[in-house]
């Protein structure tokens, strides 16, 4: 191989190197001046509340020993309108599926005779100053509010919500299915 040639191999071999790593910043740029190929935005129907302290903080009455406290919490505050909220929440429970052993429901408030079946039932001793009418919660199994509705949001928005958390949080491998199908 004559020196000029050699010269040439190894500034191609330069050239395709640099080109292997410039073409996926190059891609990236194009991507994202021209928003070709990005997917639309995901984000939560809900509001963060940070100001909400821990379920345990929270002033209920005491929550009796039957509910489940290592489950995503759908809590809401019934304040008016409850037994049309609390079937609302209940078909909401149901139309998770499978995925329903996952979810206990918290009522809070109102005047209901009985729970809704999958609901436990919990007054507020006293009333706190970040409740709101209305409001609804969803929280972790260690009792913190991942998301919040105001009053009259559509059920289908919280749905999709539920089922977004429950994907990007599967179910421990410790715990089997014969173990949620007994709770």
């Amino acid at each position: 191989m004559t020196p000029d040639r050699a010269l040439r191999h190894s500034q191609m071999k330069l050239l395709a190197l640099i080109t292997v790593f410039a073409l996926p910043m190059l891609t990236a740029w194009v991507m994202v001046t021209w928003r070709v190929g990005i997917p639309e935005q995901r984000t939560a129907h809900g509001e963060l509340s940070p100001q909400v302290p821990l379920l345990a903080d929270w002033p209920l009455e005491e929550l009796p020993s039957s509910f489940q406290t290592n489950d995503w919490i759908l809590a809401f505050d019934c304040d008016t309108q409850c037994d049309a909220q609390a079937d609302q929440w209940w078909r909401l429970h149901r139309a998770l599926g499978r995925e329903a052993d996952r979810i206990s429901r918290l009522r809070i408030g109102g005047q209901a005779a009985e729970a809704l079946p999958g609901e436990t039932l919990v007054q507020w001793s006293e009333v706190p100053e970040w409740r709101s009418p209305s409001k609804l919660w969803i929280l972790d199994p260690q009792g913190m509010v991942a998301v919040s509705y105001t009053a009259g949001v559509e059920a289908a928005d919280v749905l999709d919500d539920l089922q977004q958390l429950l994907d990007m949080n599967p179910q421990p491998p410790g715990i089997d299915d014969a173990e949620v199908a007994n709770r």
